[in-house]
């Protein structure tokens, strides 16, 4: 199971996203999504952990996601 980081600053791509996560997911994979900057960000399916920037999350937080993600995709 790989982990799977998403650094989502616009919503302009929505629908390619979700499609992403969706096949991550059912590759087993671990997902989590973090909205940055206010980022409104996609209803996400079940099992995706969604973080906002630095609501949630420090940005000290944040570069350690990064550092343990198999994969950072950004949005």
């Amino acid at each position: 199971m790989a982990a799977q980081l998403h650094l989502v600053k616009s919503s302009a791509q929505d629908e390619l996203i979700l499609a992403t996560i969706g096949q991550q997911l059912a590759d087993g994979n671990a997902v989590t999504v973090a909205l940055l900057h206010g980022a409104p960000g996609p209803s996400l399916p079940a099992g995706v952990r969604a973080l906002r920037v630095p609501d949630d999350l420090s940005y000290d937080g944040l570069l350690e996601l990064i550092f343990a993600a198999d994969h950072v995709l950004t949005w």
